[in-house]
């Protein structure tokens, strides 16, 4: 792929007035890396915009800022949008060293298809959308794709130490953790026959009496009272 160039102007306005700078089609983002100083710049919406829509988290792009004879080589850390509109409002840039290795999470991309997905009752559990890579910035790749043709039957499944990738990566994801699967679909309720239900419904009715006579029989019976004996009448 053919590597994404933007052009950025130094940006002076800060804080809260940044706000004006948007309603004047202009992003406010800053540049920062290890051992230098975080620079503000300012970007127009339209070229940021499509930047974004073709860069991921480990796509390297070149800026070149108003100030700077020559560009810098910027990996996209952090963009902030409008939960209304979905523009971007702020981003980060993380200025690489190229001769220095980063770590980086990669979307997953899973090609093919899996002939277990003809049978009855099954379907793809995904396990992990992303993987922890490290490698140097040049070699970063976009994703990393997952080749699902070689799933056929139930329980299959795909780990990290399944996937190929450049020997110039490393995957830093434990080599037995699970990818993707082929699970069978259960039925969470099934039918029950008409007997059986008719057998259940007696079962609550003799609990229910059962519990009403344990309920009367632990109630204390009302003593009566004894009978007053009768006075025998003096002669």
């Amino acid at each position: 792929m053919k590597r994404l160039e933007l052009e950025v102007l130094k940006r002076e306005i800060t804080g809260k007035k940044v706000r004006f700078l948007r309603r004047g089609g202009l992003i406010p983002c800053n540049i920062y890396g290890h051992g230098i100083e975080s620079q503000p710049v300012q970007v127009d919406v339209r070229k940021l915009t499509q930047v974004l829509t073709k860069a991921g988290g480990t796509d390297l792009i070149s800026i070149k800022t108003s100030d700077s004879a020559s560009p810098s080589m910027v990996i996209i850390r952090g963009v902030q949008r409008n939960i209304m509109t979905g523009e971007p409002t702020h981003v980060d840039f993380y200025q690489v060293n190229m001769a220095e290795k980063l770590k980086a999470e990669v979307p997953l991309v899973f090609i093919g298809d899996a002939p277990a997905l003809k049978l009855k009752n099954v379907s793809l559990l995904h396990a992990m959308t992303a993987l922890q890579i490290e490698a140097l910035p040049d070699d970063l790749p976009h994703s990393i794709e997952v080749d699902i043709s070689s799933l056929a039957l139930p329980e299959q499944s795909l780990h990290v130490k399944d996937l190929k990738v450049s020997d110039k990566i490393t995957i830093l994801a434990d080599p037995d953790q699970m990818l993707i699967k082929v699970a069978e679909v259960r039925k969470v309720v099934e039918e029950v026959p008409a007997e059986v239900a008719a057998e259940g419904e007696e079962a609550v009715e003799g609990e229910k009496l059962e519990g009403e006579a344990a309920e009367n029989a632990e109630k204390p019976e009302k003593a009566e009272r004894p009978e007053r004996p009768e006075r025998s009448e003096k002669k």
